[in-house]
């Protein structure tokens, strides 16, 4: 089956070797970067080329830097654990284990959160398989971020041994990666920003509130750009974009369709539904979606989804955490289980994890000694 995957764009470049990209520029030999003496990668959560082309205009600092050629594509799917977990260890979702929002444990019901699964289920460190590339590219490695996501499970599986400085000022965590930078020849600072994000998902990326902290992103990196030393190079990147998805737009889910029908758990998020299906009945579940989604759903099985490389090469213990059937869509839609009592995620606007070129094309802003 062709999956009809959108094309992306011809110099867009994975997330994945970002930052083994920047190491080497350290020592000269990077294919994507001038040499530099340390290096800072800014992950603005939630800052789609889309999403930043169509508000140029509230970005100047940012939209001036960036090329046609300062583009990357992010992982599917494109959703914060799974891309995070890939930039931090270069390696794709089908190899570290970080499959999506909400994912299943093999061998059980649960379907974790793959965000905050380690803090609030258990999930042991080594769910995540890859090794962190501050253990492994042999430079100082430091991490600037809020002070809430110090000690986190997710971030001692992605980040490993390194250095977390904490600051819950966007302005201040743009002065310490400069500084840390400066001071730390050879070095790789990995700065991260989720503001955006939140107001996205709360309000919408078309919202007043999205174009302020958008106004407040795009002043930091000015910030940031006149903090940093000449040496220094600088990569702005993200995550994922982002689409707005109103309410009437939302696909609910319940007893009185169809599609529920031998379908045991829904992982995934809404816009990238992983299915698990009743023993026996992944391919009578398939075939329901497909008859009635396709025309506005990417729909395929687990085996598709491996023979696709969208994950890259998928090792067996990691698809068994992946649904049978894998739903993703291509419309501005979402897909929710209304069966659950908690309406709360039903009030998200911005919303991501799809194959869409607005939810998959990122920036690659190159500043300092890399512009």
């Amino acid at each position: 089956m062709s999956l009809s995957l959108p094309a992306d764009p011809p110099r867009a470049r994975s997330l994945t070797r970002v930052v083994p990209q920047m190491s080497a520029a350290l020592n000269g030999g990077s294919e994507w970067f001038a040499p530099a003496r340390s290096a800072i990668v800014w992950v603005i959560d939630g800052l789609g080329v889309s999403n930043l082309a169509a508000r140029a205009g509230h970005a100047r600092f940012l939209s001036e830097a960036r090329t046609k050629r300062d583009t990357a594509r992010t992982v599917f799917p494109s959703t914060t654990a799974a891309a995070l977990t890939s930039l931090l260890t270069g390696a794709l979702p089908g190899e570290h284990g970080i499959v999506g929002y909400r994912a299943r444990v093999p061998g059980t019901d649960d379907v974790v959160n793959m965000l905050r699964g380690w803090d609030t289920d258990g999930l042991p460190l080594s769910f995540q398989r890859a090794a962190p590339l501050s253990a492994t590219l042999g430079r100082p490695f430091f991490a600037v971020s809020r002070n809430e996501y110090a000690r986190t499970g997710f971030t001692a599986a992605t980040l490993g041994e390194a250095e977390f400085h904490g600051a819950d000022d966007l302005d201040e965590r743009v002065r310490v990666a400069a500084d840390l930078a400066a001071r730390h020849p050879g070095s790789l600072v990995y700065l991260y920003a989720a503001d955006l994000d939140a107001v996205g998902h709360k309000r919408g990326w078309e919202s007043d509130e999205w174009v302020a902290a958008l106004e407040r992103v795009d002043a930091a990196a000015r910030t940031l750009a006149a903090s940093i030393d000449r040496g220094t190079g600088v990569v702005v990147t993200s995550d994922h974009g982002m689409i707005d998805v109103p309410r009437h737009r939302h696909i609910l889910l319940d007893e009185t369709g169809e599609l529920l029908d031998g379908v045991r758990l829904i992982g995934g998020e809404p816009r990238m539904l992983q299915l698990y299906t009743e023993a026996g009945q992944a391919d009578a579940v398939l075939a329901r979606w497909r008859e009635a989604e396709a025309s506005r759903s990417w729909v395929f099985s687990r085996a598709e989804l491996e023979a696709s490389g969208l994950m890259g090469a998928v090792d067996p213990e990691v698809g068994a955490r992946i649904g049978d059937v894998i739903v993703a869509p291509r419309a501005g839609i979402a897909y929710y289980d209304d069966r659950l009592a908690d309406k709360a995620p039903q009030k998200m606007v911005g919303q991501h994890g799809s194959l869409t070129d607005e939810e998959r094309v990122v920036p690659l802003i190159r500043l300092g000694a890399f512009a």
